[in-house]
């Protein structure tokens, strides 16, 4: 199902993303038609529409190859670990994400009253206090929740910016559909009142 862009160290080359989930490609496979997904994309697609997503033939399962070549570029790539979020900063290559033994990832629940989710490093060192995770959490949400409505707003503002202009184009094709009326109704009328050539 890919990995997402924004762990990845620098800018991902658009050929490394997948057409379906335009994520970069894990585990690549191509069509016969030179078309490449990540293998959990296009598989259960093909199964179910026995088609190329990209809908230019009719494909199977069977007919789909690894692209090795194309997968060791991308297992070259440097990505963020998995717990980037929970405070890892250690940046490897995708090919030996596997192998990092990071101390961010999650240990188990804490079962001081929180709740939350313990690291190794937490669990470990017992350094873990309710109220300061609970406030670094909070913290953490009321960052993104200023995220999202910032993003919002600027996507409201998009909607307001194209409701204009559709209102704008659709108000200047009203006009033209009046003008043409009235062209027709002149040249109706025109011809109406024309005096009728006489027969000898």
């Amino acid at each position: 199902m890919g990995f997402e862009l924004d762990r990845f160290k620098g800018t991902v080359d658009p050929d490394f993303k997948c057409n379906l989930c335009n994520k970069v490609l894990e585990d690549p496979l191509t069509t016969p038609c030179g078309h490449v997904f990540c293998s959990g994309c296009v598989l259960p697609w093909v199964v179910q529409q026995s088609s190329c997503p990209v809908k230019c033939q009719r494909i199977s399962a069977k007919e789909l190859n690894h692209v090795l070549p194309l997968k060791n570029l991308i297992l070259k790539l440097e990505i963020k670990c998995d717990n980037h979020a929970r405070g890892c900063d250690a940046v490897v290559t995708l090919q030996h994400l596997a192998e990092h033994a990071c101390e961010h990832r999650a240990a188990g629940i804490c079962e001081g009253g929180c709740e939350l989710t313990l690291t190794h490093r937490e669990q470990k060192s017992s350094g873990h206090c309710c109220v300061r995770a609970l406030k670094a959490q909070n913290g953490a949400l009321q960052c993104r929740l200023l995220v999202l409505d910032r993003e919002l707003k600027k996507q409201a503002i998009r909607a307001n910016q194209r409701e204009k202009a559709l209102l704008a184009q659709l108000s200047a094709v009203h006009g033209e559909l009046q003008m043409t009326n009235v062209e027709e109704a002149v040249v109706y009328y025109g011809q109406q009142a024309a005096p009728s050539p006489s027969h000898s």
